[in-house]
């Protein structure tokens, strides 16, 4: 969906929120010139980092037992031997502290169900324990051939388990969505625009996924739902042709930082011609509305001509765009003005978003005056 979006070219210099990694290593596969991965949290780089080293360290067998499987019995000897030299101090210190993660027997689960949103994974991984048939339900649905069994397997034995007052009353806690990385500004969006309220925009989301998109390839709800990837279903850089073609020399066009978007735009020479915002803008609307003028700011400064930003928001119309103005010609004038969107186009990629959890994906051409 994003590489649909931002149709990256062997000239591109990208910005992307690092978040684990995983865009910075897809986009990567595409051939820009360079992906800056910035984010102000130093777990984030830590992990990004460890994945950097992995591909220029390990076989592809060993690479994928860490993070497609999530566990590698031996990974503190391949980690003391192969990567820990690779990391910055940071990342040293967080994986001395935490290898263990990756290292768990496999009937505890595995790396992806540590972290807060591998808390409440590992949560629902508990609760359907407790109930066989669901659990049973949903192995068979993430194994299903085709669009047609699995939305006959959860219209027949999912749905009528899953939805019920516990399981409403939990996601409709502040706590559950802090966990998976919800504040409460974009709780207050979706209860806004979803008259079911969380419970009934989670609800909606995963009806859809599961009713109406192909899940044997949806790597994103099968390692929440199971704890680990398969070598069919798993992002590219996962894949063996993936891996190697970045083990060959790809893997070098990603550099990772550990700052906030303005404080890497400030610092950097490059002009950036496509930003990917994820959604870190709604949270920060509503605590640093200051702040997120500051980085539009910056964005506009160091946009290449032609530039492209594609973010992510709980609300289909965000209203940071009105709100938040920015230095222009003649005076401040909203950030939308600085931006040319493609409403439509973001509409047809959002039905085919398999994950499927915000409700506005916007793409927008940076005007550059």
């Amino acid at each position: 969906m994003d590489r649909q979006a931002l149709q990256l070219n062997p000239d591109d210099v990208v910005l992307v929120i690092t978040s684990a990694g995983c865009n910075s290593l897809d986009y990567a596969l595409c051939g820009p010139r360079r992906v800056h991965a910035v984010d102000a949290n130093p777990r984030q780089t830590a992990l990004l980092e460890l994945k950097l080293a992995g591909i220029r360290r390990l076989a592809y067998e060993d690479f994928f037992k860490v993070f497609g499987h999530g566990r590698h019995p031996q990974f503190r000897e391949i980690y003391g031997d192969a990567l820990r030299a690779d990391l910055s101090p940071f990342a040293q210190a967080f994986w001395d502290r935490n290898g263990n993660w990756f290292t768990h027997p496999e009937e505890r689960g595995s790396f992806y169900y540590h972290g807060l949103a591998g808390i409440v994974a590992r949560g629902m991984r508990g609760y359907l324990k407790l109930r066989p048939k669901l659990e049973r339900a949903i192995r068979d649905l993430t194994d299903a051939p085709s669009v047609d069994e699995q939305r006959h397997i959860y219209d027949s034995r999912i749905k009528p388990l899953l939805w019920n007052k516990p399981m409403n009353w939990m996601l409709g806690r502040q706590l559950t969505l802090s966990l998976l990385g919800v504040p409460h500004p974009q709780r207050k969006e979706v209860q806004a625009q979803h008259h079911g309220g969380v419970a009934g925009y989670v609800r909606h989301a995963i009806e859809y996924v599961f009713r109406y998109l192909p899940v044997a390839d949806n790597y994103f709800w099968r390692v929440y739902l199971r704890g680990h990837y398969t070598q069919h279903c798993c992002p590219e850089y996962l894949k063996r042709q993936g891996f190697e073609r970045l083990k060959g020399g790809l893997v070098d066009r990603v550099v990772p930082h550990t700052s906030t978007v303005t404080e890497f735009l400030h610092s950097t020479p490059d002009r950036i011609s496509k930003f990917v915002l994820l959604d870190h803008m709604d949270w920060m609307s509503s605590y640093y509305p200051e702040a997120l003028a500051a980085e539009w700011e910056a964005i506009f400064d160091r946009a290449a001509p032609g530039a492209r930003a594609i973010f992510r928001s709980a609300h289909a119309k965000p209203r940071y765009l009105d709100r938040v103005s920015v230095v222009a010609a003649g005076g401040r004038r909203p950030v939308k003005e600085r931006l040319r969107f493609h409403d439509e186009w973001a509409r047809e990629l959002t039905r085919q978003d398999r994950v499927h959890t915000y409700a506005g994906f916007h793409i927008a051409d940076v005007l550059v005056p």
